[in-house]
């Protein structure tokens, strides 16, 4: 093994490599997000308004978007049809996960079959929420041509103007949309599992479904995480078909928190400071929820070992206190 030359450090160069991403970091994320809290306690409102003040109540704004009904309204919007997509997709990305791993049926073109799967999340939302405008249309469209052929509907209805068909409809486009990436993740993390494990299994007989849910679901713990938390950040800042398919209606049926803040801030008055305040609000929730979610799905063996370490040091330092004091 070639030894590294006395005086040379290569730790710098790990340095020099992390500088792009620093930096890109502190002006494209940090800076934004401390600006943005930092403007929730002023009164800037107004296109171009640069002459702006802390107010004297620093809460005010925080308090008017508590209060106002319509950011309520979105905020549950987000939630509904966040847990109206998640469901559904989180069991068809474990269905299809199933399907594809499994070790006792082999299936053949599974390249092409996730290739197919995962291609609506490559189509832009623009694309996507016109699709599903032109597929809702009224009084023509594909999906009244098929209610009224098959005899569901006598005449052509009109889904825009029906705020739970709407909601709905943004929650299926959210589901069709995510599925597939959240299947390539959940794929990805059983191909980590041992093949061992599944071996031990078929030894002692077990069946496919007893395999899924005692060894892959177990092992795939990290992997859920992850997805739960991505989830929740990417439902919960929903944006872009919400504000496309129906910009937020109707009678903002589908304006969620993220469309809220936009309006707010670009739209009518420019009210920057309430924006803000909105977006510090749901920062505030997406951090308690991930929190909540760290703690539910943490791995207890895992940080039983942890606390034990801890209480080890502890009781080290404690005896090597006690032996110097001694002396």
């Amino acid at each position: 093994m070639a030894k590294q030359p006395k005086g040379i450090s290569y730790a710098k160069y790990g340095y020099i490599f992390s500088i792009p991403f620093v930096a890109a970091f502190l002006i494209f994320s940090l800076y934004p997000t401390i600006y943005t809290a930092v403007l929730g306690f002023t009164d800037c409102k107004g296109l171009g308004n640069n002459d702006w003040h802390f107010l004297d109540q620093p809460f005010d704004n925080y308090r008017a978007v508590l209060k106002n009904k319509t950011f309520i309204t979105s905020l549950k919007n987000t939630v509904a049809i966040w847990i109206m997509n998640f469901i559904p997709q989180i069991s068809m990305a474990l269905l299809l996960t199933a399907w594809f791993t499994s070790h006792t049926n082999e299936i053949k073109g599974k390249g092409f079959f996730k290739v197919v799967f995962y291609m609506p999340n490559i189509i832009t939302a623009a694309t996507v929420a016109i699709l599903f405008q032109n597929l809702f249309s009224y009084p023509v469209g594909p999906v009244n041509d098929i209610l009224t052929s098959l005899g569901i509907k006598d005449a052509a209805y009109n889904f825009a103007v029906d705020k739970s068909a709407t909601r709905i409809t943004v929650a299926f486009i959210q589901f069709w949309t995510w599925y597939g990436n959240t299947m390539i993740v959940l794929i990805s993390g059983v191909l980590g599992i041992s093949p061992d494990i599944y071996e031990a299994a078929d030894i002692d007989g077990a069946n496919g479904i007893q395999t899924f849910f005692k060894i892959t679901i177990p092992n795939l713990k990290t992997v859920l995480l992850y997805t739960l938390v991505t989830s929740l950040v990417g439902g919960l800042n929903m944006y872009d078909i919400p504000k496309l398919f129906r910009n937020g209606g109707p009678d903002n049926a589908t304006i969620t928190s993220s469309v809220f803040i936009f309006n707010q801030a670009f739209m009518g008055s420019f009210l920057y400071n309430k924006a803000s305040a909105a977006s510090m609000i749901m920062f505030v929730i997406i951090a308690v929820f991930s929190a909540i979610l760290f703690r539910v799905m943490r791995d207890e063996d895992e940080h039983r070992i942890e606390v034990e370490k801890k209480r080890e040091k502890k009781a080290a330092k404690k005896a090597a206190a006690g032996g110097q004091s001694w002396q």
